[in-house]
């Protein structure tokens, strides 16, 4: 139950399970989290808090909920098509399909394609994304609009290949990075290796620099890549990467499928973070990433949903599960990849490798948090206490539905499943024409 419909300045959350993902893994049976503008300034026990925070502009009563970090989806492209050519592996996938669509998209329709898939994130939880698309000022005005905390890159490309220029990128940067009180940022996008020259790389890394700002690249995806990248090159893609200065902790390196022994030490040498998205790999046909071998060396990995396109959901919820079970499955190991762990990959490691002060519960970092609706089959039974059972619930039975409200940046972005700031109605049907404009060009 929600009371008090002022302005949100001070929102107190409280009587819920809540899960703050500090270091100490500290869980709240009956806990309490208070937001004043956009940060979180105390989380305890209620019962040790509401006497202290009587008065506030938004209660949320938080019983029979779980309240927790938002998730972070480290790996994202808005999308058109969602359902469209499921059927192609990479290679095919984006040269007749993927390119051709995102060259034709308009600004318009790519706003509405964005809002679609910014909606979709926060209704499954997400509360940031890391999205590499095109018409990526449109995508900046969606993420303003809609609430969501959004870093933004261009898909950064050869000319010959009609993609986005590091021009394109830089004139995005100055354009809308730091907007919306900080919560859209800019970042450096580099497509994938084929479609790459040195000189571009080695020009990217230098505007990186410049502009104090990210990178965000596909590397080592498939098999094809790779050889792509052999005959090209000489070199593997991650190798080459790290010739040309790519590489490092202001670097955000997505799938990561194929890396031989000597990138994952190039991995870790400089410090650059990786997105596993084993649902999009799966479906793709590219294989499963080796993550146990990533964290065994200290790498830190997120979790991402890629495209819907090539996931048909960008429920992050549900790819929690996939990271899990994936490794268990194929490397016959019941033990890897346990919950708690997977939940800190799509929280406090996806804050990190964006530098963000978000992904925990603790006095002091930015008001980015979810509530889940634990009144449902998907969490019986509840078992609390040292032996709980809550974070096997949330990866391995719970489903992006099951997330009720949405607070990003201090603000309700989400109540009760229904988006505070925009017309869901509207964003479905534009969204829907979008796509089929798209389709009447390619």
């Amino acid at each position: 139950m929600v009371t008090n419909e002022k302005a949100n300045k001070r929102i107190v959350i409280k009587n819920g399970l809540v899960l703050t993902m500090d270091d100490a893994k500290t869980i709240l049976n009956d806990g309490m989290l208070v937001i004043e503008g956009n940060q979180i300034v105390a989380v305890g026990d209620t019962k040790e808090l509401e006497g202290k925070y009587l008065e506030a502009d938004r209660i949320i009563d938080a019983k029979g909920k779980a309240v927790l970090p938002g998730l972070v989806d480290l790996h994202f492209h808005s999308a058109a098509g969602k359902g469209y050519c499921d059927y192609l592996p990479l290679y095919e996938y984006l040269m007749d399909f993927w390119y051709p669509m995102v060259r034709a998209i308009s600004p318009e329709d790519a706003y509405w394609a964005a809002l679609c898939s910014y909606s979709e994130a926060i209704r499954s939880g997400s509360t940031t994304v890391n999205d590499m698309w095109r018409q990526m000022e449109s995508c900046g005005d969606a993420a303003e609009d809609i609430g969501i905390r959004a870093v933004l890159s261009c898909d950064v490309a050869d000319d010959e290949h009609k993609l986005d220029s590091l021009a394109d990128n830089e004139r995005l940067y100055y354009k809308k990075h730091g907007k919306a009180n900080g919560r859209i940022e800019v970042y450096v996008g580099i497509e994938w290796m084929p479609l790459e020259s040195r000189e571009i790389l080695v020009k990217a890394r230098a505007l990186a620099n410049e502009l104090n700002t990210g990178i965000h690249i596909h590397l080592n995806e498939s098999l094809s890549e790779v050889e792509a990248s052999l005959k090209k090159f000489g070199r593997r893609p991650t190798e080459f990467a790290y010739d040309c200065g790519i590489l490092g902790p202001d670097c955000v390196a997505a799938h990561c499928v194929w890396l031989s022994d000597a990138e994952i030490a190039m991995m870790r040498e400089t410090g650059t973070h990786i997105s596993h998205n084993p649902s999009s790999n799966a479906k793709l046909g590219n294989g499963v990433a080796r993550v146990p071998e990533m964290l065994n060396a200290g790498i830190n990995v997120g979790i991402g949903h890629d495209a819907a396109e090539c996931n048909n959901s960008r429920d992050l919820i549900e790819v929690m599960k996939w990271v899990s079970l994936i490794h268990k499955a194929t490397r016959v190991d019941a033990s890897l990849l346990p919950p708690q762990d997977v939940l800190a990959m799509a929280t406090k490691n996806g804050s990190k490798a964006l530098k963000h002060n978000t992904g925990s519960l603790e006095a002091g970092k930015l008001a980015d948090v979810i509530l889940i609706d634990l009144n449902n089959e998907h969490f019986i039974p509840l078992v609390l206490g040292e032996k709980t059972n809550i974070y096997s619930h949330l990866v391995f039975a719970a489903n992006g539905g099951d997330v009720v409200t949405s607070i990003i940046d201090g603000e309700i972005v989400m109540e009760d499943r229904r988006l505070t700031k925009v017309n869901q109605e509207e964003i479905f049907k534009k969204a829907n024409q979008a796509f089929q404009n798209v389709l009447k060009i390619i």
